[in-house]
């Protein structure tokens, strides 16, 4: 069953749907489109991998882990390399004239196949769209016109943004193509934007049961679409197609709006995705990974070779936690026993973290022959995030919540025009701590800036979570490799659908398919 793969990022819904198969249907990726260079470089090395249906070769992990470059690795399988080049490519929707002809090209004249992807969701998103009207951003001696007219800029902004009307770039190829079915992923926040005060996913609703009158696209067909949702089998509101991740055996308490489209000569009977009677812990997601130490920021007192060589010290890194302010009475003596807790040995990890104790709580993550983690590696810190960091996770472990700044030391309190008396205006949840026996928050794109929101529940690790923790919150394999700089690691991470969920779907979708 061919698949085409729109806004595809590193792959998360294509790796869902290329890893099912059963009862004689198996999804095929015969085209994903990515316009970001770094997550495209993913999502290509992921399509090299599927080539091989005898599961990797020896020198997949020569690469991954940096024995060989990329080069060599595609060198050695020039077939493979080039089907996964032709799979994957580096494109922008709207910006590019020729996409629905190569969709139609990939297809092959196929009548039934699955379209699935979702346009950018920033401009949807709840924090963003506070931002963009200016919330809590009234600045130092601003009077009240000054600071009207600022917000009432942000929010025309807001409107003009082009990522509104990407979904319409979604619409011209079920116009054009006409899939028997469709899923279509974006943030909660789409159910309450609006576009010239008119509820936005409303007006997609209306124009994804037809297509060919939403758009003005010369060879489209008039062809309608029922629209299903995942976990609610029927319902009047638009929330019922949210899915809460955390009931379906991911780690993580994502929710996204994720809905089926059907074409109207498909049988239209659904099954729904089957909630979990337990849910999976951060703990039991990354509890079995490598420990690590984080990194020490540079300080602007260290030359630049002490600074350098602080980066790796473990040494540096204890005395750093061991300087917090005194007025810390209440949990000093528990840093100095995380402190010590520390060994020499703890590294700050890296592209390939070697690991024989690896145990993933799914299956779905595991391969053997890895033997080890990749894009296992600590961000650095100042040496004040630090103690905010030890705050963080000794004061989840004793009362089972990540605290609010106003339960900070005031020594701990950040340095922001924001934050007064422990209070901040904007964000009083600017450092939280992921609980150990919960699923953990939502892995957003964010995580790509600081690791404020991402901090790990172990005190003795005393840091943010790394590339890898984020993926295996989002239930990406372990032999997934993520391309680019870190901060594009993290990034296309966050923005991905998370593989177990995506690989579920394609369950129902094959329910109708068959």
């Amino acid at each position: 069953m061919p698949v085409i793969d729109l806004f595809a990022g590193p792959g998360g819904l294509g790796e869902g749907f290329s890893s099912y198969s059963g009862q004689g249907l198996e999804f095929d990726i015969r085209l994903s489109i990515e316009k970001d260079p770094h997550a495209h470089k993913t999502l290509e090395l992921r399509a090299f991998l599927r080539a091989f249906d005898a599961g990797p070769p020896d020198a997949y992990y020569e690469y991954v882990k940096g024995e060989i470059d990329r080069n060599v690795l595609f060198s050695r399988y020039e077939s493979e390399a080039e089907l996964a080049k032709k799979e994957a490519q580096c494109l922008e929707l709207g910006h590019h004239g020729r996409i629905l002809e190569l969709i139609g090209e990939r297809l092959g004249g196929a009548k039934d196949w699955v379209l699935i992807g979702g346009p950018p969701c920033q401009a949807y998103s709840l924090i963003g769209r506070a931002r963009s009207a200016g919330k809590g951003l009234k600045r130092e001696g601003e009077g009240e016109f000054e600071y009207a007219e600022r917000v009432k800029e942000r929010k025309s902004a807001f409107e003009k943004d082009p990522r509104h009307l990407l979904y319409r770039e979604y619409l011209k190829v079920i116009a054009r193509h006409s899939p028997a079915v469709f899923v279509m992923e974006n943030v909660k926040g789409i159910l309450s934007s609006k576009l010239k005060g008119k509820l936005v996913f409303e007006s997609i609703l209306k124009d994804l049961r037809n297509p060919a009158k939403a758009v003005d696209l010369k060879g489209a067909r008039d062809i309608a679409y029922k629209l299903y949702s995942f976990v609610e089998p029927s319902s009047d509101d638009s929330r019922k197609y949210i899915i809460r991740s955390e009931d379906f055996g991911i780690p993580q308490r994502r929710h996204r709006v994720i809905l089926l489209g059907v074409r109207e000569d498909m049988e239209s009977e659904t099954s729904y995705l089957q909630p979990q009677l337990a849910q999976v812990s951060a703990e039991e997601a990354i509890g079995d990974l490598p420990n690590l130490m984080a990194g020490l920021s540079r300080e602007k007192s260290l030359t630049v070779p002490a600074a350098i060589k602080s980066l790796f010290s473990s040494e540096k890194w204890k005395e750093a936690v061991l300087a917090a302010p005194e007025d810390l009475e209440s949990v000093l003596t528990e840093m100095e026993v995380s402190a010590k807790a520390l060994t020499n040995e703890k590294v700050r990890g890296g592209r390939f973290v070697p690991s024989e104790d690896i145990r993933p709580f799914s299956n779905w993550l595991r391969d053997d022959n890895l033997g080890g983690a990749l894009n296992h590696e600590t961000r650095g810190h100042m040496k004040e995030d630090l103690w905010r960091y030890l705050f963080c996770s000794i004061y989840a472990q004793r009362n089972d919540v990540s605290p609010k700044l106003r339960h900070f030391p005031e020594a701990l309190l950040p340095a922001h025009r924001n934050v007064e008396a422990g209070k901040n205006v904007v964000f009083g949840d600017r450092f939280r701590v992921q609980l150990a026996d919960q699923p953990s928050t939502t892995i957003t794109s964010h995580i790509s800036k600081d690791g404020h929101y991402y901090v790990h529940y172990d005190p003795s690790q005393c840091r943010s979570l790394t590339v890898r923790e984020a993926a295996r919150l989002q239930t990406f394999p372990d032999n997934y490799f993520f391309e680019g700089p870190r901060t594009e690691q993290y990034r296309q991470v966050g923005n991905a659908v998370p593989p177990l969920l995506a690989r579920q779907i394609a369950k129902i979708c094959k329910s109708i398919l068959i």
